[in-house]
């Protein structure tokens, strides 16, 4: 896929962090690069927790989320599959943003599959 095309399927996965908290997301910006430091990454949150910050601390750079498309497309069998797989890691990199460790993001996003099948049921 053109990196460009990527690059909007990423902008698009947005959609996939509810409304109350994307006013929350200050200071992060989103990358995409090709491939991950490390074999196994999908994305990476690099940056301080907001959970961890405190409204004294001085301005800052920006924290920041790197999605890996390499590893995204080896990973779909077709471009539905590839805009899943991308808003699901979207959504797991914000959470750590949000201050959860991996645990908590697990159960989260288990808690997200249950209530997206029950509204697929519906």
């Amino acid at each position: 896929m053109d990196p460009r095309d990527f690059d909007r399927l990423v902008d698009d996965a947005m959609r996939v962090i509810p409304p109350r908290f994307r006013p929350r997301l200050r200071n992060l910006v989103f990358v995409v690069e090709p491939e991950p430091p490390r074999p196994g990454l999908l994305g990476l949150y690099e940056g301080r927790p907001l959970t961890l910050r405190s409204s004294f601390e001085p301005v800052a750079f920006p924290d920041r989320i790197t999605i890996f498309q390499g590893p995204h497309e080896r990973m779909a069998r077709n471009e539905a599959e590839l805009r899943q797989l991308v808003e699901e890691t979207v959504w797991h990199e914000v959470a750590h943003y949000f201050g959860l460790d991996e645990q908590q993001v697990q159960r989260a996003e288990r808690a997200r599959a249950r209530a997206f099948a029950r509204r697929r049921r519906l």
